[in-house]
């Protein structure tokens, strides 16, 4: 990021699905993996790499501050017939608080909708309170573990049914 007074708003920011493969990128999906690290062994963490990002039906949306910065990302991996799975979410920690998640969730039901997809689901870490909150606040709920998140200690799953 180039600024380091951050002006970027909800309003303010685009998302796109654009290509996992460029600088700004690696360096937030770096960022979200030091993160989740330093929470979490490795074992307990289950990240996409870029190859898995470019893997056919996988959409990889960022979010782009005014000045043109990737504050964000986030990818819907394709996962059975009408679901999808939200993995990589990750905001710049200058860009926190911010709207720039709520912005990229708000792009991604618009498309996972307009594909005919009926749900998103997502897991995310027990100690990831303030990521909790968030899908709290934008439609998501709790639901049991699924695939390879069955029996993980510290996994939390969440799902949003899509409307039509």
């Amino acid at each position: 990021m180039t600024t380091t007074e951050p002006t970027h708003t909800a309003a303010s920011v685009s998302v796109a699905v654009e290509s996992p493969r460029q600088d700004e990128v690696f360096t937030l999906l770096r960022l979200g993996t030091e993160f989740a690290e330093s929470q979490y062994r490795p074992e307990n963490n289950f990240l996409l790499d870029t190859d898995e990002l470019e893997r056919p039906g996988v959409q990889v949306y960022v979010a782009r501050s005014e000045g043109g910065d990737a504050v964000g990302m986030a990818a819907l991996v394709p996962w059975g017939m009408a679901v999808t799975e939200l993995k990589r979410m990750f905001v710049h920690p200058d860009a926190r608080g911010r709207g720039v998640a709520a912005r990229l969730l708000e792009r991604m039901e618009a498309d996972a909708r307009a594909a005919g997809l009926r749900q998103i689901v997502l897991e995310t870490g027990t100690l990831h309170t303030a990521a909790q909150s968030l899908y709290l606040h934008c439609g998501y709920e709790s639901i049991p573990q699924f695939g390879q998140y069955i029996g993980e200690k510290y996994s939390y799953c969440m799902a949003k049914m899509l409307s039509h």
